[in-house]
């Protein structure tokens, strides 16, 4: 199988960093220093791009400490900015507290185990990251009199009752019988962390629920049902579906996940949580948008033991958008438009 590799300078990318550069109020950043974790995965290398591309063009200012646990891995994935005086690779595990001497305006903590094999092969490292890592960008933020983005997730909603729709303020049926509740239960501890600084220390704090998201920053290592499908496209073969694909989901294409995540820095209300979501679809149309681009087939397999257990048993997770809509932002983008650009970008 080829190796995805991001093609940064395609059109198709630069037109996706420039959107990202429209949002509303993003002036606002300038001069600014901002904190970002988790900064080689999907939307932090978007969320980078985006930021140095405003420095390169608008003379922007933003100085970016990227933080990660491997500063080979981190060069691969950013290494055209290593020589750039605004942006600093911090190489350490985000378990441990943030350097003493680091002052920034914001702080966005992105790092955590997102896909399903990691779920089911590193559980207690899965909860460590979340908790800890929020635990540490809150005490930072505290001593700088900075902002946090917190990087939240659906999975904090549990498995839908019927065919309820998320919105902010459900709850629905949690499950902690088996090892993946390591990713849900350790966000939503995180999550009442924010509230709890919010509440005890005056800490300011924006929340934003992730739907499930994809685009060409996707990572090789990435196990999640659509970057499998999409890694499958890339490679001319048959999409593998390791169920029905009855199951209905919120997706949001990276460069407008980014967007979102800008927009309710800028515009969001301090302790308030909000869903970003572009579309829902089922799985198996998800796979048949990506296997029609290369004229192939869906194919349906029973996934392993060890893949089954990283899996979700959810069959509708669809986020009610309604509050970040109100609030001035809402995606523009098409479902199969943004798998074709991602399908381009990567080939």
């Amino acid at each position: 199988m080829a190796e995805i590799k991001l093609n940064k300078q395609h059109p198709l990318y630069q037109k996706d960093l420039d959107n990202i550069l429209h949002t509303n109020g993003i002036v606002r950043l300038k001069g600014k220093c901002i904190l970002i974790t988790g900064a080689t995965g999907m939307l932090g290398v978007c969320l980078i791009d985006a930021l140095m591309k405003f420095n390169a063009t608008q003379n922007a200012g933003i100085k970016i400490f990227a933080v990660g646990r491997s500063k080979e891995k981190a060069f691969l994935r950013l290494g055209e900015y290593y020589d750039n005086p605004l942006f600093a690779f911090i190489e350490q595990d985000v378990r441990e507290p943030l350097p003493r001497d680091l002052k920034v305006d914001y702080i966005i903590p992105g790092a955590s185990n997102t896909h399903p094999l990691a779920y089911s092969q590193y559980p207690i490292e899965t909860i460590e990251i979340n908790v800890f890592g929020i635990e540490h960008a809150l005490n930072k933020a505290i001593e700088c009199d900075a902002t946090i983005l917190y990087m939240s997730t659906v999975e904090v909603y549990g498995n839908a009752r019927g065919n309820d729709i998320f919105t902010e303020n459900y709850t629905g049926d949690l499950n902690l019988s088996n090892a993946r509740s390591c990713y849900t239960e350790s966000k939503r501890v995180s999550e009442a962390l924010c509230q709890s600084y919010i509440a005890e220390k005056n800490a300011s704090v924006k929340i934003v629920r992730l739907s499930r998201i994809f685009g060409p920053t996707m990572l090789e290592s990435d196990t999640k049902a659509s970057s499998q499908f999409i890694k499958k496209a890339l490679n001319n073969e048959d999409i593998v579906l390791k169920s029905k694909g009855e199951q209905l989901f919120s997706y949001t294409y990276a460069a407008d996940a980014v967007s979102a995540m800008l927009f309710i820095l800028l515009h969001g209300e301090n302790g308030e949580a909000y869903n970003i979501s572009g579309f829902s679809i089922r799985l198996k149309d998800f796979a048949k948008t990506c296997a029609n681009f290369i004229g192939k087939n869906v194919i349906f397999d029973l996934p392993s033991e060890i893949e089954q257990k990283g899996y979700s048993v959810a069959t509708q997770a669809v986020l009610d958008n309604k509050k970040l809509k109100a609030i001035g932002w809402d995606t523009k983008s098409d479902f199969k438009d943004t798998i074709d650009r991602t399908l381009k970008i990567l080939q």
